[in-house]
């Protein structure tokens, strides 16, 4: 299954060559490790503890495995999280960013953004982006790498992905995190560098 999964997502992402994050959350072991068998090394978790069980051991036999932390941290979780996670997806306060620094300034980052101004999404404002950026950029030395965005449910993802484009660009970051199972080829017609795949992928989660 996911032979063919992977298959029919490299041929929709074709010669733009973004940077595929498997979201392997709550997967069954048996399809992590069959898209390890099939060439996969980068991979998208939600949460660190979960995250621990599933990779630490993974990693110490496969060097060459890139794990994102595409979930929202708690600040009493980062140093857990810097130690394990290559990236992170998720920077949405300036608490967070201030304790990220006690332990590594060049964890490469993602600033999240609420493109949509949705009250129960996480993520910096797109009026309040560029003094967050300078803040973590100037002022912590913190290692920013792009913008993300999930996009409101029932508004065209389109309009959202332009959105975060054009404050990256204003920022001259090339980063862009944006995308999923059921939007990534849209994400990708507007520049996306990562996009992060769960079900189009490993198929659902097991209930």
């Amino acid at each position: 299954m996911i032979t063919d999964n992977l298959n029919t997502i490299l041929s929709k992402i074709g010669g733009h060559n973004p940077t595929l994050i498997g979201v392997s959350k709550k997967q069954p072991d048996e399809r992590i490790d069959e898209a390890l068998a099939l060439g996969l090394r980068v991979f998208g978790e939600n949460r660190v503890q979960e995250a621990q069980t599933r990779w630490e051991h993974r990693k110490s036999q496969y060097s060459d495995i890139e794990l994102h932390l595409i979930g929202p941290l708690q600040t009493n979780k980062v140093k857990q999280a810097v130690q394990l996670f290559d990236v992170f997806h998720a920077l949405d306060r300036e608490k967070l960013a201030k304790e990220i620094v006690k332990y590594r300034t060049s964890w490469p980052c993602f600033i999240q953004v609420n493109t949509g101004a949705e009250d129960q999404k996480s993520g910096i404002s797109l009026n309040d982006v560029n003094d967050f950026y300078h803040y973590c950029r100037d002022d912590l030395g913190m290692d920013i790498i792009g913008l993300m965005c999930i996009p409101p449910k029932d508004e065209p993802a389109g309009l959202h992905f332009g959105l975060l484009a054009d404050k990256a660009k204003t920022l001259n970051l090339k980063g862009l995190s944006m995308g999923m199972s059921n939007d990534y080829p849209l994400a990708i017609q507007y520049g996306a560098t990562h996009i992060r795949v769960g079900s189009a992928l490993f198929g659902e989660r097991p209930t």
